[in-house]
């Protein structure tokens, strides 16, 4: 007790943070739309130059590739604009929500404004987390098309896996009721390429080894974005006339490579339901969206 009561709150590492913002630009040409296409298995591309860009994919695009000295063990930076000032540090991702006044086009000039919009201490039932919201303003010809919020989460130090599988079932098939369906399978090979087309190297999503015996998942993880990817494509592929005005997602469990996972929506009104199941859960991720 008497140790615990000298060890430094996870709120007080960030008490003076407070990072300036960022202004990035890209072209958006339509070579990483069409790759995500090829990587989901879609007939043609989602979007060609001119076309409008499906709700989230702008994560194709404002790509950072740091030196190689600047990861850390785990893949992620070691340090960044964004990333808390905490010892040992953890990090996941939450999810996010999307406001849609226009939808960013191919192949013309866009502008990304990042900021820090909030940091959060919280205590739970596996100790003290720090959720950070990061805000992203995408503009294009003068006019802000799209703003969006991420919530990561961190944590200063290692806490053990729990509540995993032993081993990854590939047999068993997950059922749902839903009028949307889409079902996936993902593989080592399909998450090498999402890493690939969203610049991310963290070692959960392509080291076995190193997902079992440090991080203590049965098998490579599937990527958070991904399984929000799996959930919009619904909406393209059902309501493909349909422009999304606003959409929010949680990321609730891991999913893991070689499970059977099924995408499934539920229009309702001016907009859907959506979630990602396996066998073994019902809800891996969740997702609102509403329509124009």
């Amino acid at each position: 007790m008497e140790r615990a009561a000298h060890t430094p709150s996870i709120g007080s590492y960030v008490e003076s943070w407070a990072p300036s913002a960022t202004t990035d630009e890209d072209m958006l040409p339509p070579g990483p739309a069409a790759a995500l296409s090829a990587v989901l298995d879609l007939p043609e591309p989602a979007a060609k130059a001119g076309d409008p860009l499906p709700p989230l994919w702008q994560w194709l695009y404002f790509l950072e590739w740091p030196a190689q000295s600047e990861l850390g063990p785990d893949g992620h930076l070691a340090d960044a604009r964004f990333l808390p000032p905490i010892p040992d540090r953890q990090r996941m991702f939450a999810g996010g929500r999307v406001s849609v006044e226009e939808p960013l086009r191919l192949g013309e000039p866009a502008e990304r404004v990042c900021s820090l919009a909030s940091v959060t201490p919280k205590s739970g039932r596996s100790g003290e987390l720090l959720f950070v919201t990061e805000r992203r303003e995408f503009r294009q010809g003068g006019r802000t098309c799209l703003v969006e919020e991420q919530d990561i989460v961190y944590r200063s130090g290692r806490s053990a896996a729990a509540g995993h599988p032993a081993t990854v079932d590939g047999t068993a098939l997950p059922h749902s009721e839903a009028p949307w369906q889409l079902r996936a399978q993902p593989d080592e090979r399909q998450l090498f390429r999402v890493s690939a087309l969203t610049a991310n190297a963290h070692r959960i999503h392509y080291d076995a080894p190193y997902c079992r015996d440090v991080e203590g998942y049965p098998g490579l993880v599937v990527h958070g974005p991904l399984l929000a990817l799996l959930m919009l494509d619904l909406v393209r592929r059902n309501s493909p006339q349909r422009q999304v005005r606003s959409l929010s997602y949680r990321l609730h469990r891991p999913a893991f490579a070689g499970e059977h996972l099924l995408a499934a929506g539920t229009p309702e009104g001016e907009g859907a339901r959506l979630a990602v199941a396996t066998h073994r859960e019902a809800r891996h991720a969740s997702a609102e969206v509403t329509f124009v």
